[in-house]
């Protein structure tokens, strides 16, 4: 197996990034999208992370991009500026491999650098063993559950909500 490389995303990557995406919009239960989104609409999501000067990484084996993770704001509100949320998504065949591990690590490091101060996790499905495992296995914390809040697949899904401080989190005031 090909070592895994962490870089920042470009525009190059979004017709893979939306592929990723895509499906697991259509076969997972990591997000509540029903519909998948064009590339359009995931250029203008990367766009938006980008204005707002935070991380959107992508995981390469050899040349080819086999995952994702990106930050966003956690609220647009002022109070949350320095709360991020995190997204991360593998393709199918990297799954289980380690790579969610290492592009969640360069996205701590880099969302740390860029001033946040903790990282929340929204994670769609308590069933979702992976997610919520290689988060724990980074510090993250159980803050609990929102039991039955989305539908999908004809099931009712719960969202588990997890939460890593980042660098001084806060035990100092912001800069």
């Amino acid at each position: 197996m090909s070592e895994i490389i962490i870089r920042a995303a470009t525009s190059l990557d979004l017709p893979i990034i939306t592929a990723i995406y895509r499906h697991h919009v259509l076969h997972g239960t990591g997000t509540f999208e029903t519909q998948a989104p064009d590339e359009a609409e995931m250029a203008r999501r990367w766009g938006e992370v980008q204005s707002r000067k935070l991380p959107w990484l992508v995981a390469l084996r050899g040349q080819e991009v086999v995952g994702y993770a990106y930050a966003n704001w956690f609220r647009a509100r002022e109070a949350y500026r320095f709360t991020v949320e995190d997204s991360l998504y593998v393709a199918p065949d990297g799954l289980g491999q380690g790579v969610g591990g290492r592009l969640l690590d360069a996205l701590i490091e880099a969302c740390t650098r860029s001033g946040a101060r903790q990282m929340l996790a929204v994670i769609g499905d308590s069933e979702n063993a992976g997610s919520i495992g290689v988060h724990r296995s980074r510090g993250f914390a159980d803050l609990g559950s929102m039991p039955a809040v989305g539908w999908k697949f004809d099931r009712w899904l719960d969202v588990v909500l997890m939460q890593r401080a980042l660098g001084a989190g806060a035990a100092t005031v912001p800069a």
